[in-house]
């Protein structure tokens, strides 16, 4: 007698665990088909960084009067630092100003290049 109530204990608590595994299951199917649905959308550029900037007087003698973004005047920048060689031989993420950057950086021989995008950004409107 003892075996059968084992057994009948035993059958419902089998039953128990697999209703939930099939919810599961059937829960799990939709999400699936939501995120295949969705096709992945292109990244678009931010406007504000494409958007046009006027170059300060002090700037022009380095990257030109003409406007253009922000991201391409710290293009410009760099590359008028590596054409002239003014990035510092044993401290990289320094830059040592001649006459025209010295104008741009407010009178500071050195600065660092994180330092250099908030000095540069001043002379942007």
């Amino acid at each position: 007698m003892a075996t059968k109530k084992a057994k009948a204990k035993a059958k419902p608590k089998a039953k128990a665990k697999a209703k939930p595994a099939v919810k599961a299951k059937a829960k799990a199917k939709p999400a699936k088909a939501a995120k295949a649905a969705k096709p992945k959308a292109k990244r678009k550029p931010n406007a504000a960084f494409m958007r046009p900037m006027t170059i300060g007087s002090v700037l022009h003698p380095v990257i030109g009067s003409k406007p253009m973004p922000r991201t391409e005047v710290v293009k410009k920048i760099w590359e008028y630092i590596k054409k002239n060689k003014l990035q510092d031989a044993k401290e990289r993420r320094n830059i040592n100003a001649d006459d025209n950057l010295k104008a741009v950086f407010g009178g500071k021989k050195t600065v660092s290049m994180f330092e250099m995008t908030k000095l540069i950004s001043g002379h942007l409107s």
